[in-house]
C-alpha cells in the first residue's frame, strides 16, 4: 500500500490538514494522485544533489504527465482532468523559464528542491499524523485488552470455574442422597422383599436418578478437558485455570468413580426354580443370578449413537462370577462369564444374567466340611457371590464389584427348613451383606422385628400377614401376657434350636409346618380371614360360648410339628348351658384327600337316636358356613347341607372344653 493510500484512510480531521497542503499550483493534489506510485518510487534526496539526475527526474515527469494526459483522452468525462494535466506540464515548463538569469542546472536544481521539500513536508505531516492515529489506536486496544483481560478473570473466577464447582457441590449433596440414602434404602428393602416383605424392588427410579448424574458428570469431565486445550494455546502467570481445573478435575473423577461403582448391584438374588427360597442354594441343582448396572450411561456408550462411535468406547462389559467361603469349599460349575445386554432383561436396563450355575462339594483332607472351631451347623454358614468387572472409558478406569445377600447352601433337602430360618434371622437382623460372621455371635430379635417378619411369611404362603390379635396370640404364647412386648426379645437358640414346652420340636419347625399348610392347602381361606388361625384353647372357649349354637371357628393346632389345623363350635344343652366341642386336628395328609371347605361341609357327628347331624352352621362370629365356603365346596359336595355323604372318619373324635 503506497503511502498516498494510506493517507487516504486517516479520519477526516487528520486528512483534510494534509490534503490543505496541495492546495497551491506548485504539487497539485492531482499529479500526487495519479503518479503516486511513481512519485514515492524516486529518490529525490539525490536528485536535489545531482543536476543530471534532477534533469532525468524532471524529463520524466514531464513525460509521465504526457502519459496521464493520454490516458484521459481516451476515457469519457476526464475533460477537465485532461486539460488540468495539460496546465500542470506547462506551469512546471514554466517555473524553469521564469528563472532567467539562473542555469538550467540550478533551475532544474531549484525546482527540484522545492518538489522536494514540499514532498518532505507533505509526508512528514503524514508521519505524525499515522504516528498520532496509531497511538491512538493503541491506546484503544490496550484499552479494550485490560477490558478483555479483567472480564477473562471474573468469567473464569465468578463464573465458569465456580460454577462448576457449584454444579459439584450440586451433584454432591445429590450422590450423598442417592448413595447414603435411596440405594441403602434399597438394598435393604430387596433384603426384606427376599424375606417375604411386600416392599418394591424396582430399580426404575434409581436408574434414572444415577443416569442423568453420571451423564452430568462426564458433561463436566468434557469441559475440563477443554480447558486444557485452552491452556495449550495460551496461558499466563495465575492463570486461574491452571490452579483451579485439577482439584475439580480430582472432584469429578472421585465423583464418578463413586456413582458407577455404586450403580453396580444384583438385582435378582441367588434361587433355585424349586427352592425354599432365596438365598439357600443346594449343591448339584441348579440356581440362577442376575447383575445389574443402574445407570443407562452405559447402556448409551455400549449401544453406540451417532454422537457416540466405538472408537471411544473401552468399557469391558464382562462379568465373573466368583464364591467366597470361610468354612467348606464348592466348585462352581457352568457359564462364569457374561456380557450385559438387555436382551435378558424384563425392564429395558442392562443385566447380566447367569442361568443353570450348579454348586458341587470340594472335598477337603479327610473328608470333612472343613475347620469350623466355632462348631456352627451347615445352614449357619454364609456365603458371598461376587460379581467383578472394568469400567474404562475417557480416561476413567473404575473397577466394579458387588457381591449378592450370604447364601447358605445345602446338601439334601431335609436342611432346607433351617438353611431357610439362617436366611430369615440374617435378613431380619443385618444390613451388611459381608458379615458372613453373623452366626457366630447372633444378636437376639426383638419382638416388633420377629412378629413382623412373620406377618411377612404368612403373606407369602397365603396373601395375608398376621393381625395384631393373632400377633398378640403368639406373643404370649412366647413371653406370658404382658402389658407391652416392645422390648421382648427372641434369641436365635430360642426361635431355631430350642424344643417348645411339652414338645419335641422348635418353634420354627411347628410355624414352618404351618405356613406349608397354608400354602399348600389352605391358601384361599386363610386369604379370605375364614381361618382365625393362632388362638389359644382359653380365649376360643370365651369368644364362641357368647355366641350362638352352632358357631365354630378354625385355629392352627399347638401339638403338630408338621402342622394341623382343626376346627371348635359352641352348643347348648336343654338348660341352656354352653360347651365347646373340638375335633381332632387335621394334617397335610388329611387334606391331601379331601379339601377343608368339603370336611366343614359333610361333617357330622352323631346325637340321640343315632341320627347324624352336621353342628356347623356360622362361622365366627356370625357368617352361614355355606355362604363362607360354599364357592370352595366340590362338585361332589355341592354345598348341600342335606348331603348324604358318610361323615369324614376324622371327624368322630371330639373333645369337650
Amino acid at each position: 500500500m503506497t503511502q498516498w493510500e494510506r493517507l487516504q484512510q486517516l479520519d477526516t480531521v487528520y486528512s483534510q490538514r494534509a490534503f490543505d497542503l496541495y492546495n497551491r499550483d506548485e504539487f497539485p493534489m492531482e499529479v500526487r494522485h495519479y503518479l503516486a506510485h511513481w512519485i514515492e518510487g524516486q529518490d529525490w534526496e539525490r536528485a536535489s544533489r545531482d543536476s543530471s539526475q534532477a534533469a532525468f527526474l524532471f524529463q520524466v515527469l514531464l513525460e509521465n504527465l504526457d502519459n496521464q494526459f493520454s490516458r484521459f483522452a481516451q476515457e469519457k468525462d476526464s475533460f477537465l482532468l485532461q486539460r488540468n494535466f495539460r496546465r500542470y506540464k506547462q506551469n512546471f515548463q514554466v517555473s524553469v523559464l521564469l528563472l532567467p538569469k539562473l542555469s538550467l542546472y540550478t533551475c532544474l536544481c531549484v525546482c527540484v528542491c522545492l518538489f522536494v521539500c514540499l514532498f518532505k513536508n507533505i509526508i512528514h505531516c503524514f508521519i505524525w499524523q499515522v504516528m498520532e492515529h496509531s497511538i491512538r489506536c493503541l491506546e484503544e486496544q490496550q484499552d479494550e485488552f485490560d477490558f478483555k483481560y479483567q472480564t477473562h478473570l471474573m468469567d473464569c473466577e465468578a463464573n465458569f470455574l465456580s460454577d462448576i464447582s457449584a454444579m459439584l457441590d450440586a451433584a454432591d449433596v445429590l450422590r450423598s442422597a442417592l448413595i447414603d440414602e435411596e440405594l441403602v434404602d434399597w438394598k435393604r428393602r430387596q433384603q426384606k422383599s427376599c424375606i417375604g416383605a411386600p416392599d418394591d424392588t424396582s430399580l426404575e427410579h434409581l436408574e434414572k436418578w444415577f443416569t442423568q448424574i453420571i451423564e452430568c458428570m462426564f458433561q463436566l469431565q468434557k469441559f475440563l478437558q477443554k480447558l486444557d486445550e485452552l491452556v495449550g494455546k495460551m496461558t499466563y502467570d495465575n492463570d486461574p485455570i491452571l490452579v483451579r481445573k485439577p482439584p475439580l478435575k480430582s472432584r469429578v473423577d472421585t465423583l464418578l468413580t463413586h456413582l458407577i461403582k455404586s450403580s453396580f448391584v444384583v438385582e435378582t438374588q441367588p434361587s433355585m426354580p424349586q427352592g425354599r427360597g432365596p438365598l439357600v442354594l443346594r449343591t448339584n441343582v441348579q440356581f440362577s443370578v442376575k447383575v445389574r448396572s443402574d445407570s443407562n450411561i452405559i447402556q448409551h456408550f455400549y449401544y453406540p449413537t451417532p454422537q457416540i462411535h466405538d472408537c471411544y468406547l473401552k468399557y469391558h462389559v464382562c462379568i465373573y462370577m466368583c464364591l467366597y467361603c470361610r468354612f467348606r469349599k464348592f466348585n462352581v460349575l457352568g457359564t462364569l462369564s457374561k456380557a450385559l445386554n438387555m436382551a435378558e432383561s424384563m425392564n429395558g436396563g442392562m443385566v447380566a444374567d447367569f442361568r443353570h450355575l450348579t454348586l458341587k462339594d470340594q472335598k477337603v483332607g479327610g473328608g470333612g466340611k472343613g475347620i469350623n472351631d466355632l462348631s456352627l451347623s451347615v445352614t449357619e454358614e454364609l456365603h458371598r457371590i461376587t460379581f467383578q468387572t472394568q469400567f474404562d472409558y475417557q480416561g476413567l478406569s473404575v473397577p466394579l464389584e458387588t457381591s449378592s445377600l450370604p447364601v447358605v447352601v445345602v446338601s439334601n433337602s431335609s436342611q432346607q427348613q433351617s438353611a431357610w430360618a439362617s436366611v430369615l434371622w440374617f435378613n431380619m437382623l443385618c444390613s451388611d451383606p459381608k458379615n458372613v460372621k453373623f452366626f457366630e455371635t447372633s444378636p437376639a430379635a426383638t419382638w416388633p422385628q420377629f412378629g413382623e417378619m412373620l406377618s411377612w411369611q404368612f403373606l407369602s404362603c397365603g396373601k395375608r400377614g398376621l393381625d395384631s390379635d393373632q400377633l398378640e396370640t403368639l406373643a404370649i404364647k412366647l413371653f406370658g401376657k404382658q402389658q407391652s412386648y416392645d422390648s421382648c426379645k427372641i434369641s436365635w437358640t430360642k426361635f431355631s434350636k430350642e424344643n417348645l414346652p411339652d414338645t419335641n420340636f422348635t418353634l420354627w419347625v411347628w410355624l414352618d409346618g404351618i405356613l406349608t399348610l397354608v400354602k399348600l392347602y389352605l391358601s384361599d381361606l386363610w386369604s379370605d380371614g375364614s381361618i382365625m388361625g393362632f388362638v389359644s384353647k382359653g380365649k376360643e372357649r370365651l369368644l364362641l360360648k357368647k355366641k350362638q349354637n352352632g358357631t365354630f371357628l378354625l385355629r392352627f393346632s399347638e401339638s403338630i410339628k408338621d402342622g394341623g389345623i382343626t376346627f371348635s363350635w359352641v352348643q347348648y344343652a336343654n338348660d341352656g348351658t354352653p360347651s365347646v366341642q373340638t375335633v381332632k386336628p387335621f394334617t397335610s395328609t388329611d387334606l391331601k384327600q379331601i379339601a377343608l371347605p368339603d370336611i366343614l361341609c359333610n361333617f357330622r357327628i352323631m346325637v340321640a337316636e343315632n341320627i347324624p347331624v352336621n353342628p356347623l352352621c356360622y362361622l365366627y362370629p356370625n357368617t352361614p358356613k355355606d355362604q363362607a365356603f360354599g364357592k370352595y365346596y366340590s362338585e361332589k359336595t355341592g354345598g348341600d347341607p342335606a348331603s348324604t355323604a358318610p361323615p369324614n372318619p376324622i371327624s368322630s373324635t371330639l373333645t369337650c372344653i
